[in-house]
């Protein structure tokens, strides 16, 4: 596309080949929240251990893993049309697969088929929109795409508890089956190219030192819950994920035309809004993740009001993610996101103190209002980092935002599991000394059992409580670096090509930070 068009595009933009977007990303991130819930009736059918059918999701975010930090080479290299369709068509074959498939083994194939359309869908997503919308209002634009990356997941459990309860877990596939050929038939026929494309060539030794760094850091956080920090594959992976990441990281640098370029981190306001990415990211996950153990394994709840019980802090922050957009455009990202984290990290703390009897709406009143703040930190902090980059460097911006969520969520998960888990050992190992005179324990039998059961949920309760107690910590953490955040003044297009043009970092001209 020549400046005219692009000009043009800004005065209007295509909202119909955006909404196919982000219809494709919605169906993509809600099949994978949709089957977590299913996990133990798949065990059941194949007959194959909890260890074996985490692999359902392990594989889904391995390739994930690897296929995002190369978005960066295939979004430059592709059309956006090309590239779309392409991912959408490996996403349906992978969910067609899964409906029929015979064994366990072609359903983890079928998982990774649909992975490597998926890893794509995110980042091109957010590039296209970097594209399609002048700097001055991305805020709004970007809070629209915040309405898919934080409404789909929540809904996923709501909706999965409730079919899983009625019908099959293949149902799950079933129903996104026909969104996604609607989706590709779509994009057929209304999808056009408007991301700039040049020709990059592939460093096939940087993508394997990247799928070895960033795999290896996922497999091996994401299975130190399940195995523990003991076990050779998970400190032997975490180990060699770090070093290859470590490679990788010094061959981007002194190449002329890395896979994932590094060098925008010299731009400060969207290094330090990565930093405050991944500390919310860890803060948000312990949240989807305690929320749960406490909700199923403490009060006994099933899922499928498990999963209601979340879904208001979903559609709140769905629907306050457009909001803040247009909040951020007007007023800069630093007062909303200081109020955002303060809701957060206030809420948080309450949640360090739950109780055996905590009641349910209380419970979904606490969750939606710390999803409430949330809503207000990560699409205005990332916003605001991308508009500090130069145009070329969009691909690079989106795609290590996404990679970084993806391996700070599993490493803040396996970090607040582990917290959570030896502090309930300790717990447990405490009131356990503090039964062991009584006469009933001693007897055996039913009273024996119920006392067993209730020092467990105790230091259940204990461990969940204070691992909550640490991500308010951790939400503290982010608080202070969002005292530093300046507005990035983003310059007309006509100044982002003469920036461009001379090679002039975009927070150099009139793209000044207040």
């Amino acid at each position: 596309m020549d400046e005219m068009d692009i000009k043009k595009m800004h005065e209007k933009p295509p909202y119909g080949m955006i909404g196919i977007l982000f219809f494709g990303a919605s169906v993509a991130i809600l099949n994978n929240t949709l089957l977590n819930i299913a996990l133990p009736s798949i065990m059941t059918e194949f007959s194959v251990k909890p260890s074996q059918v985490q692999w359902l999701t392990t594989g889904y975010m391995l390739v994930n893993g690897i296929m995002i930090p190369a978005s960066a080479f295939f979004i430059q290299k592709f059309t956006n049309r090309k590239l779309f369709l392409t991912a959408m068509t490996l996403f349906t074959i992978g969910t067609a697969v899964a409906i029929y498939a015979p064994n366990f083994n072609m359903l983890i194939v079928a998982r990774m088929i649909q992975a490597s359309g998926s890893a794509m869908m995110m980042p091109l997503l957010m590039n296209v929109m970097l594209v399609a919308f002048p700097i001055e209002k991305r805020g709004a634009a970007m809070g629209m795409f915040g309405l898919v990356m934080f409404t789909a997941p929540a809904i996923g459990p709501t909706l999965s508890g409730w079919i899983v309860e009625h019908y099959s877990w293949r149902t799950l596939f079933e129903i996104v089956l026909p969104f996604g050929i609607l989706t590709i038939l779509l994009a057929i026929f209304k999808l056009r190219n408007i991301t700039p494309n040049r020709d990059v060539k592939l460093d096939v030794f940087s993508l394997i030192l990247s799928s070895i760094g960033f795999g290896g850091l996922l497999y091996g956080f994401s299975s130190a819950g399940d195995k523990g920090w003991g076990s050779p594959l998970v400190y032997g992976t975490i180990g060699i994920g770090a070093f290859s990441l470590i490679l990788f990281i010094i061959r981007q640098l002194l190449m002329k035309d890395p896979l994932l370029d590094f060098r925008i981190y010299k731009h400060p306001m969207f290094a330090l809004a990565s930093i405050i990415s991944i500390v919310m990211s860890v803060a948000m996950f312990s949240g989807m993740i305690l929320t749960p153990l406490y909700v199923q394994n403490v009060r006994g709840i099933m899922p499928f009001e498990a999963g209601l019980l979340m879904l208001p802090g979903a559609i709140i922050m769905g629907v306050m993610s457009p909001i803040t957009g247009r909040i951020f455009d007007k007023y800069g990202p630093k007062a909303i996101s200081i109020t955002g984290l303060i809701i957060t990290t206030i809420s948080t703390y309450y949640l360090s103190k739950l109780e055996l009897t905590t009641g349910y709406y209380s419970l979904m009143a606490l969750y939606t209002v710390r999803m409430f703040g949330m809503s207000m930190v990560m699409m205005p902090i990332m916003t605001n980092g991308l508009n500090q980059l130069p145009m070329r460097s969009n691909p690079h911006g989106t795609a290590m935002n996404n990679t970084l969520q993806q391996v700070s969520g599993a490493i803040g998960s396996a970090l607040l599991l582990t917290i959570m888990t030896k502090r309930m050992e300790s717990t447990g190992a405490e009131l356990a000394q503090g039964a062991a005179a009584s006469s009933a324990l001693a007897a055996g039998g039913d009273a024996a059992a119920g006392i067993k059961q209730e020092i467990y949920l105790k230091s259940m309760l204990d461990g969940i409580n204070y691992s909550f107690l640490i991500s308010a910590f951790i939400s503290v953490a982010a608080l202070i670096l969002a005292l530093f955040v300046k507005r990035v003044r983003p310059p007309k297009y006509e100044e982002v090509k003469k920036q461009e043009q001379e090679e002039i970092p975009v927070g150099s001209i009139k793209s000044l930070e207040e």
